[in-house]
């Protein structure tokens, strides 16, 4: 899967940078990519959004530093603690000790299994992984996600007509400008696409712009923390209510391998060799551990952002670095948060459709460009049962707190099906 000098797939590769006003046109887009889905998660949870940003561009930094500057990745809030922090929550009379400690060790899980994989070596991903196994997995991760971005879109039964006209917009500007925009335009399809569905939703009447108004330019993130007398602090609490949360870290970790993988595909480098996945899970692991430390929610690698390096063919290492230091300082200013904040679901939504179809078209690019024999029944049984169980809704639950489903899911039948069934001749 590493790049090689005769095939150049990115326009920037990671480690070359673009010039300044460019290079923040791209972070900015990425800023706007998980924006929607990192402010939804604590909005949930009800836990502080200034918070979860700060978390958010932290935590990218922090796997940067341990992925060694090598792996183009930003990190938002992670959806698949949601059920397990709320559960907590509410066992705890509202109080947030048991989710927050809970995030923490899970953390602290990713740390370990990233110390045994380092030991040990990580050469048994290529049989756990084979190209029958990852495509599937890149399709699910990608098209798993469409309902989401349809449902925003307002392509629902009775959906309101401005929301379908604003997206129908957001989508059609990101495409045009995708195939007859010049020079930079067209590197910035997603943040050309998202300034025209905004206007468009303005002039169309479903922008609330009140809460700018009554937000103030400058406001400090309401961090909470473990110590201290402020009355929005925590305590560090190992009951079975924290403890309940440990296991879906080996589930997310599945869906970490998926994404990195899904990432070298698109950049053509592997990931998994180098910087290596001890480093990509430590640097999970110790941003979720940071997140929660602050009071915000567990982290995680980011599919929007993936995508969006997918349409612009911009890997530069730079620019996501850039992107987690302009959500810092968003997470500061009260009114810009704010604003971003009215940005309407259909707008993301029309977005949301190419990008998760982006990330979908790389796991049948993979399957193509591997040869994959769709003559063999095994193959087919393999990659049938991927994707009706990862984008059926299929639901598995083990025990009360730990619910396995979608890709992670998917993946485990997608790997047991690898190992059991019998090779075929060609």
């Amino acid at each position: 899967m590493e790049n090689s000098g005769k095939e150049k797939r990115m326009l920037l590769d990671v480690h070359e940078k673009p010039f300044l006003i460019p290079g923040l046109l791209l972070s900015f887009q990425h800023v706007f990519a998980m924006f929607g889905a990192t402010i939804l998660v604590p909005l949930v949870l009800g836990l502080p959004v200034s918070t979860a940003l700060l978390a958010s561009g932290v935590g990218t930094l922090l796997y940067m530093v341990v992925t060694q500057f090598k792996v183009p990745v930003y990190l938002g809030s992670s959806f698949a603690y949601i059920t397990a922090m709320s559960f907590a929550i509410d066992q705890m009379g509202g109080s947030i000790d048991a989710a927050q400690t809970g995030i923490m060790l899970v953390g602290l899980v990713y740390i370990v299994v990233a110390f045994i994989i380092h030991k040990i070596g990580s050469g048994w991903i290529n049989k756990l992984f084979p190209p029958i196994v990852i495509g599937p997995m890149i399709v699910v991760i990608g098209l798993g996600l469409s309902a989401t971005a349809v449902q925003n879109a307002g392509f629902v039964a009775g959906g309101d007509w401005r929301q379908i006209l604003t997206a129908v917009v957001t989508f059609s500007v990101a495409v045009f400008v995708t195939f007859k925009g010049k020079g930079f335009a067209k590197v910035i399809p997603f943040l050309i696409a998202i300034i025209v569905g905004y206007i468009v939703a303005i002039l169309l009447g479903i922008v609330d712009l009140t809460p700018v108004q009554e937000a103030s330019w400058f406001a400090l993130p309401d961090i909470r923390l473990p110590f201290g007398n402020s009355p929005d602090r925590y305590n560090f609490y190992f009951g079975a209510e924290a403890l309940a949360i440990i296991p879906i870290a080996f589930v997310t970790i599945a869906e970490h391998m998926g994404d990195v993988m899904v990432l070298g595909e698109i950049t053509g480098h592997d990931y998994i060799k180098k910087p290596g996945l001890d480093r990509t899970l430590a640097g999970d692991g110790i941003a979720s551990l940071f997140s929660a430390f602050i009071g915000g929610p567990a982290n995680t690698t980011y599919g929007e952002n993936t995508g969006v390096i997918g349409m612009t063919k911009v890997a530069s290492i730079s620019v996501i670095r850039n992107a987690a230091i302009i959500a810092i300082i968003i997470s500061f200013l009260g009114k810009f948060t704010a604003l971003i904040s009215t940005i309407p679901q259909s707008v993301l939504g029309g977005m949301s459709i190419l990008l998760y179809g982006v990330i979908a078209s790389n796991g049948l690019k993979v399957l193509i460009s591997n040869r994959t024999d769709f003559n063999q029944s095994r193959n087919l049984i393999i990659a049938s049962a991927m994707l009706v169980i990862g984008l059926g809704g299929a639901v598995l639950e083990v025990g009360s707190a730990l619910v396995i489903s979608g890709t992670a899911l998917s993946a485990v039948v997608g790997i047991i099906l690898n190992l059991v069934l019998p090779a075929e001749e060609n």
